[in-house]
């Protein structure tokens, strides 16, 4: 019994002493350090004063309300059904390169071999599978996912929630938003209620839903941390995502995220991690950006972009922009830096307007460089995401009143929205058939960015010989045996040229929407 008390006694002074030392530890870090580390040692706290803790902790939550318990289960029973499993297959072509070494190069023409030492090979790619999850938004069998779970496939397949399966064709894709729509030919499917991601609160719960890898679905809780957030990842693209902790992992692009009423108010699409796997920063797209998506694709085959015509930042990135930089006084020989405030345009948020396209609608309304637009049918815009999702919702040929900041003082203006070829028509894709493509003229804004005066961009692909060739979808297409490409027609052109031709042969080259210049052997025999 004594030699029991005596251990009792001296795991207390051991945990008394680990205390201390620990209390020490955590008081000696930094400030952040320690009030992640301190909260977990208050219970020890406690046990040393613990009348003045207990008045403490009385002053503190004395005027707090309860926190009220959450219940997420229907939210999840409605979801659940209404997201699925898609298997994504893309079969192995052959493809035909031109590849060379320096050597050959230099000495090719010299041996006769010609073409500087050229020589064109064919590989095959092997055949890939891959999948995600998607979401069920009408009972006649559409279905929203991303673009990337099925921007390459040949074949998708579709897992419902109760297993059965079906075959699915796509409607149509938008990379710009990382969208696409797919149809399966059933009727009476648990088609998701459709919420509004305007009037999602920043702190409310919300229920990340996917299918990954065909387990079922999964679901994840967490709250909206960030509306209108802007990742960088889509060159060119729209966004403005609503950040959530709630987990979204691999296999889970494509899904639902919803509210605790069980309504669709985002489509998740992709996670921030340094390891690949979720860490706390998942990314949806806003179902406000998905209507409008959804809508042109089954309306035009593509999608309407309402271009405003301007060039411009969030009017704080342009402040810490300005601000870090250095001029060179020729005067003095100097270099002294500019000092610019937000107050001196009159306003703590906007977009500041940096540059606008001649004959565009900005201009055409009477908006100007320097400009800064804070409003868009009297819907507030404080950053360029919330502005590019603002303007997702209108088409050309749309008005809309922009509230802008000039001289400190708010102006407003009529805008006629234009559409990607500067006129306020709708635009339409062309097709050309055999070559199993949707092609669309480039943009004066993607002409601008990627530093080109013309080309022609691969808007959708079906299987095909540019298909087989593995060129992309979003490829920019510049030249076809050695002819520029600026439509549709000279694209048509090219391609009977070369059917005709002994090498049957298109040699297609471009770029990718990020500006890496690719070339293309497509093959056009049997």
């Amino acid at each position: 019994m004594k030699q029991t008390t005596k251990r009792f006694y001296g795991t207390l002074i051991g945990v008394a002493l680990l205390s201390g030392m620990t209390g020490a530890f955590a008081y000696s870090l930094s400030e952040h350090s320690a009030k992640a580390i301190l909260p977990h040692f208050s219970t020890l706290q406690k046990v040393e004063k613990p009348a003045e803790t207990s008045s403490m902790m009385n002053l503190s939550t004395a005027s707090m309300p309860a926190a009220q318990p959450v219940d997420l289960t229907e939210a999840a029973e409605k979801a659940c059904n209404a997201v699925v499993y898609i298997k994504v297959v893309q079969k192995g072509r052959r493809q035909t390169i031109e590849y060379s070494n320096p050597f050959e190069d230099f000495f090719g023409d010299f041996f006769g071999r010609g073409n500087g030492g050229r020589e064109r090979r064919q590989i095959e790619t092997p055949k890939r599978e891959s999948a995600g999850s998607g979401v069920i938004i009408s009972a006649d069998g559409y279905i929203v996912t991303n673009n990337h779970v099925v921007q390459d496939a040949d074949e998708i397949t579709i897992t419902l929630n109760d297993n059965r399966e079906f075959k699915a064709r796509v409607i149509g894709l938008d990379p710009d938003t990382d969208l696409g729509l797919l149809k399966i030919d059933a009727t009476k499917l648990p088609a998701i209620v459709i919420g509004d991601s305007d009037n999602l609160k920043v702190g409310e719960w919300v229920l990340a839903v996917g299918n990954p890898f065909n387990l079922t679905s999964t679901v994840t809780a967490g709250i909206v941390s960030a509306k209108a957030r802007s990742m960088g990842v889509h060159k060119n693209g729209i966004e403005s995502f609503i950040q959530t902790d709630a987990a979204i992992n691999a296999g889970n692009s494509g899904g639902a995220l919803v509210n605790t009423r069980g309504e669709l108010v985002g489509i998740n699409a992709m996670l921030y991690s340094q390891t690949g796997s979720f860490t706390g920063y998942g990314f949806a797209i806003p179902v406000s950006i998905m209507k409008k998506v959804v809508t042109d694709l089954q309306t035009y085959g593509t999608v309407q972009r309402a271009i405003i015509g301007i060039s411009g930042m969030t009017l704080h990135d342009y402040v810490d922009n300005t601000n870090r930089q250095e001029s060179y006084d020729a005067n003095t020989g100097k270099k002294e830096k500019k000092e610019v405030k937000t107050e001196d345009f009159g306003t703590i948020d906007g977009v500041y307007v940096a540059e606008v396209t001649k004959d565009g609608a900005a201009e055409e309304a009477g908006i100007k460089e320097n400009d800064v637009i804070v409003s868009v049918d009297g819907k507030k815009v404080t950053k360029m995401s919330e502005l590019q999702e603002a303007t997702t919702k209108y088409l050309p040929g749309d008005k809309a009143t922009i509230g802008y900041m000039r001289d400190k003082k708010l102006k407003t203006a009529i805008i006629t929205f234009r559409n990607a070829k500067g006129n306020t028509s709708v635009i339409k894709t062309e097709k050309v058939d055999a070559l199993g493509a949707e092609f669309e003229e480039l943009s004066e804004s993607k002409q601008k960015s990627l530093n080109l005066s013309y080309g022609l961009q691969v808007k959708s692909l079906k299987n095909g010989y540019l298909k087989d060739a593995g060129v992309p979808e979003g490829f920019i297409i510049l030249k076809a045996n050695n002819q520029n490409i600026k439509t549709s027609a000279d694209i048509e052109a090219a391609f009977k040229s070369a059917q005709s031709s002994d090498e049957q042969t298109l040699w297609i080259w471009g770029k990718t929407p990020s500006g890496k210049a690719r070339s293309f052997a497509v093959y056009l025999g049997e």
